[in-house]
């Protein structure tokens, strides 16, 4: 998968129009892992396209003339960190409007903590971690805006530990990691019951494949290599944090990396490039990007760079919060950190 990618895809992507933040994001993240260097001008293009999709009222929408909407949004802004070590933070990230995205999501939030992903559109758990995601990166007033989200936020997690896109519904991988990441971003990780939480995560790993499924008796998938397995080094480092956890391990992450691996670079490559969900299946950037991301994980445990069969395989490491390099979201970070409080 080259940076010919970013130019121009092909018809089988166009149905993706209403996420063209997305399909930045999954190219430029992967490119990113995979240490790929992209040219300025490539960086640049990118960014004037992603301005179109800055809408006045604030947010992004998922193309150009589109309404604002929170997933593009967070697409959006992980992509802009990432072009930011390619062209300058100046030129990635200071046209974001501050002001006008904050206005935006105090109209998106409910009374009870959560978040809808659009004006008038429907509430779940990915709509509240994009919400604060963004409002972190951006340097936004985090306690104004998210005062009752953690206690929402506790209230899907479930009797099996993992949580669900909302109260009362099942527990899921990609809706577990937004729950956790959020709670971490709020510093607020200590009212959910972690331990559960890692006990359901852990036993999301096959046995046989060695990747992750999404939900209880259901079937591996290479994307929840990331969507479960980030919430492994986030787990270990908060309980790494309490005193009477002297037994976590200081070489790996609590579940089987090797085996991880295995399943991501033997079963989910391409022949023509690119990552999968499970044999058989096509091809997608969507798959590609959080292969890699889960790959990552699983190589830059606490002792770094396990890669398995040869150092060719490593790839970068990211910040399993955002889903975003370390030093593109660092960089992010650092920037919007400098510029003066928006205003309530």
């Amino acid at each position: 998968m080259g940076c010919v990618e970013l130019w121009g895809l092909i018809l089988h992507w166009q149905g993706l129009d209403a996420s063209r933040p997305w399909l930045c994001y999954w190219i430029l993240q992967s490119l990113k892992l995979l240490s790929e260097p992209l040219s300025h001008r490539i960086g640049t293009d990118v960014v004037e396209f992603l301005k179109l999709c800055q809408c006045k009222e604030g947010g992004f929408a998922g193309g150009p003339g589109q309404d604002a909407h929170l997933a593009p949004t967070y697409a959006a802004m992980n992509a802009l960190a990432i072009l930011s070590t390619v062209t300058t933070p100046e030129e990635a990230l200071a046209w974001v409007d501050r002001t006008a995205l904050y206005q935006w999501l105090k109209r998106l939030s409910c009374e009870d903590g959560a978040f809808r992903l659009h004006e008038g559109g429907e509430v779940d758990i990915r709509g509240v971690y994009c919400a604060v995601s963004v409002a972190v990166m951006a340097n936004l007033p985090v306690d104004c805006l998210f005062a009752n989200t953690p206690t929402w936020i506790v209230s899907c997690q479930t009797y099996e530990g993992g949580f669900g896109g909302y109260p009362g519904l099942e527990a899921h991988g990609g809706y577990t990691f937004c729950a956790l990441a959020t709670l971490v971003l709020l510093q607020k990780e200590d009212e959910c019951d972690q331990d559960r939480l890692l006990r359901w995560v852990a036993f999301r790993q096959m046995k046989v494949e060695g990747g992750f499924q999404g939900r209880t008796n259901k079937l591996v998938d290479g994307c929840y290599s990331f969507w479960q397995g980030a919430s492994f080094p986030i787990l270990h480092c908060l309980m790494a944090q309490r005193s009477q956890q002297t037994a976590i391990s200081k070489q790996c992450w609590l579940f089987d990396s090797e085996a991880l691996q295995e399943y991501l670079v033997i079963c989910c490559q391409h022949g023509k490039g690119g990552l999968i969900d499970k044999p058989g299946k096509p091809r997608d950037y969507y798959h590609t990007c959080y292969c890699l991301c889960g790959l990552s994980i699983a190589q830059n445990g606490p002792k770094r760079n396990d890669a398995i069969v040869c150092d060719a395989n490593l790839v970068e490491s990211l910040n399993p919060v955002w889903g975003v390099s370390i030093d593109a979201v660092n960089m992010a970070l650092d920037y919007f950190s400098s510029l003066p409080l928006v205003e309530q």
